[in-house]
């Protein structure tokens, strides 16, 4: 038994030291891995924070409540405004919202819950989820144009017609992250829920989709952060430059965007509509970062509960 001991004792001593001598490489690689993604991070940071702090300098003049409050104007620069982009951006996020997150979670449940993964048509939309979410948003824009605003459904120059094709360059991001949370909710649960006697249905309605919200959740939140910023799919859907007036409502009207809006001041040569634009440029983050401490919020407030 002593021999045995010893035995152990002198294998478990001389695979510690092989350990040892060979784990330098490792190390070495881990800590050269750890410097490039800390540099990569503060690359980033360092450039969002010029683009921020040389946009609030040339436009600090502009940040005041007419901005928010007056509409735009072409001829009286020191108090034109953006409230009707405001508004559109608002009312387009708002169809963004309503129209991708139970198309994307509705998507996500059945590649997850139902769909055979050896059929080839299940197979067919994976691959065309995973292509479609590094399709340019022009093309989003084209087929928006060719579909949406004329073509089949001739909705016209509208705000759902702009909500609904930014709703399908958003919707492979709103698929993947739903599909990541309901993968990991625990197997165990759906087990002891069908063990109880409830259905599939009510498995998935009661225990599989409350602890996947925080996912889901995240993933419409990417969705509005890359929706509300984009404006080649809104120039090409209708959004028109100059509004000065707010939509009558999702189906009628003319509406704008921030973006539009400030990608029209940026165009032109005036020094006073840089100003705006540089302006705009902060209210944009400031709505972006409002919408998405609110999600944030409900996140973790379903992740509490």
């Amino acid at each position: 038994m002593a021999r045995y001991s010893g035995a152990v004792a002198a294998s478990g001593a001389a695979t510690a030291r092989g350990l040892g001598e060979g784990s330098r490489i490792p190390k070495v690689k881990d800590g050269l891995f750890r410097g490039l993604i800390v540099f990569c991070v503060a690359v980033s940071v360092a450039t969002l924070v010029a683009v921020v702090a040389v946009a609030f300098v040339e436009g600090q003049g502009r940040l005041d409540m007419d901005l928010v409050r007056n509409v735009p104007s072409t001829l009286n620069r020191a108090t034109s405004g953006m409230s009707t982009a405001i508004v559109g951006s608002l009312m387009l996020m708002g169809g963004v919202v309503l129209t991708v997150m139970p198309l994307g979670v509705s998507a996500a449940l059945y590649l997850e819950e139902y769909a055979d993964g050896d059929k080839w048509w299940n197979r067919i939309i994976e691959l065309n989820i995973q292509n479609l979410a590094a399709v340019p948003s022009i093309v989003f824009g084209i087929l928006g144009l060719a579909f949406i605003v004329r073509g089949p459904l001739s909705l016209g120059p509208v705000v759902y017609a702009g909500s609904l094709t930014l709703s399908l360059m958003v919707l492979p991001t709103v698929i993947l992250a739903a599909r990541e949370a309901i993968r990991a909710v625990p197997p165990s649960l759906r087990q002891a829920s069908m063990g109880l006697g409830a259905t599939k249905w009510q498995t998935i309605w009661h225990q599989v989709l409350p602890s996947a919200v925080p996912g889901i959740i995240t993933g419409g939140i990417l969705a509005l952060s890359r929706a509300i910023g984009e404006t080649a799919p809104l120039l090409l859907v209708g959004a028109t430059t100059f509004v000065v007036a707010n939509p009558d409502g999702y189906f009628e009207g003319r509406y704008t965007a921030i973006p539009v809006l400030v990608y029209q001041w940026f165009a032109r040569a005036q020094a006073d509509f840089r100003v705006l634009a540089a302006a705009g440029i902060i209210v944009l983050m400031v709505v972006l970062l409002a919408m998405n401490s609110g999600a944030i919020w409900l996140r973790d407030r379903y992740t509490r509960d």
